[in-house]
């Protein structure tokens, strides 16, 4: 059911690449890196939004407050298929994306309602893993909607999966937070749990280092069509290449669920970070030279792709540790900060668009970069240690 959740983000924004370019005709667009804003709109409204829902979650619990937000992501998704032009359509974009932010925040939250240390990062994995199975079917789902109907039908098939997760999170999950934790809104308890996030050293160096990461992916996603379509002339399969390099993220994330119980959440994070790191520089020497075509694109993208999916999930994880009894108000905060700079970010390289790869190839170094250096800062120059926290691989059970 998390991973549910969580996919229908994923969803929302890769279902849509396949019909970039219809949309950019229907409506006349003046640039051809506009079409972008469909993509950004909606991210920018999940990174506004994190901040709303970990304050309601904690004082209303978490599932009164998703059952609301995913509502408003159904009927949002109506009304961008009922858009008449491409200004009502990105409002719609940001106000679905506002709502659905409350899907990672409050995920995680539950998840910290039940797990902590590795034992959540090896649990994030796992859900990670099945959110993956989104990011590699959706654009083959939405060309397949293309094939049978106009582009707007696409967000009739988000409303229907919205509907679908509704009833299953009203009938199905039960509440996790428990009643003594419920903490009522009060600015001074909330900036509390913000100053405890900005000021936790290790905390929020994680954060933004998973801000970071995420922000070439963002950029990647938005630019995806155009560089298939226009650079490589590769239309015909860019639903495949893009399939291959969510699939690496999803393996990913399956071998991190079964090795982060033994060699800690940091070791391989920290790993794959210095490889996403070394593969990104031989992505932009190769983009320099103008030696990239498909294949060699290819080639480096999908190694790319698989080392955002080690350090995704133990980033996260990492960040949540010292947070408990303030679970959501810490999870909210933090995706606000990690969205709200990988979304920002992630405009800002897709938007440089110029016809060629080397944009995106920038991108993907200097984050990868920055983020090592926030993670040196963040352990104090200590690098591939193991902290430990109390949950041994067999206590794997959620707490009462």
């Amino acid at each position: 059911m998390m991973a549910s959740l969580m996919s229908l983000n994923a969803l929302a924004i890769d279902i849509m690449l396949p019909a970039l370019g219809l949309i950019s005709d229907d409506f006349a667009l003046p640039s051809v890196n506009d079409r972008q804003w469909t993509i950004t709109s909606y991210i920018y409204g999940m990174a506004m939004g994190s901040i709303l829902y970990g304050s309601l979650a904690d004082r209303f619990g978490r599932k009164p407050v998703l059952l609301v937000t995913i509502g408003i992501y159904t009927l949002f998704g109506i009304l961008c298929a009922l858009a008449w032009d491409y200004e009502l359509l990105l409002i719609g974009r940001f106000i679905q994306g506002l709502a659905a932010s409350a899907m990672g925040v409050l995920a995680n939250s539950i998840i910290r309602d039940r797990y902590d240390g590795d034992a959540m990062a090896r649990s994030m994995s796992t859900i990670m893993m099945v959110f993956m199975i989104v990011p590699i079917t959706a654009p083959l789902l939405g060309q397949l909607v293309l094939h049978i109907a106009p582009w707007k039908a696409i967000f009739l098939v988000l409303s229907t999966a919205g509907l679908a997760t509704f009833l299953w999170v009203m009938t199905r999950l039960p509440e996790t937070l428990h009643p003594d934790d419920k903490t009522p809104i009060r600015a001074r308890s909330v900036a509390s749990a913000w100053h405890g996030v900005i000021f936790n050293r290790n905390s929020f160096g994680h954060v933004i280092a998973s801000g970071l990461m995420m922000a070439p992916l963002f950029a990647y996603i938005a630019s995806a069509q155009q560089i298939f379509f226009d650079i490589f002339g590769a239309g015909d399969i860019f639903v495949y290449i893009f399939a291959l390099s969510a699939g690496a993220m999803s393996i990913a994330s399956f071998t991190n669920s079964r090795i982060v119980m033994r060699f800690g959440a940091r070791r391989v994070s920290q790993s794959a970070l210095i490889f996403f790191i070394l593969v990104s520089i031989i992505h932009f020497a190769l983009a320099e030279a103008g030696g990239l075509n498909l294949w060699s694109f290819t080639a480096v993208l999908v190694p790319s792709m698989a080392m955002v999916g080690f350090t995704g999930a133990n980033f996260s994880s990492i960040a949540m540790q010292p947070f408990g009894r303030t679970a959501g108000v810490a999870s909210s905060f933090q995706n606000f900060a990690r969205s709200g700079l990988s979304s920002v970010i992630g405009a800002a390289i897709g938007l440089q668009f110029d016809g060629t790869v080397l944009p995106l190839a920038t991108g993907f170094m200097v984050c990868g970069i920055a983020s090592l250096a926030f993670i040196f800062w963040a352990e104090k120059g200590k690098l591939f240690r193991r902290v430990q926290t109390g949950v041994t691989a067999s206590d794997l059970v959620p707490h009462s």
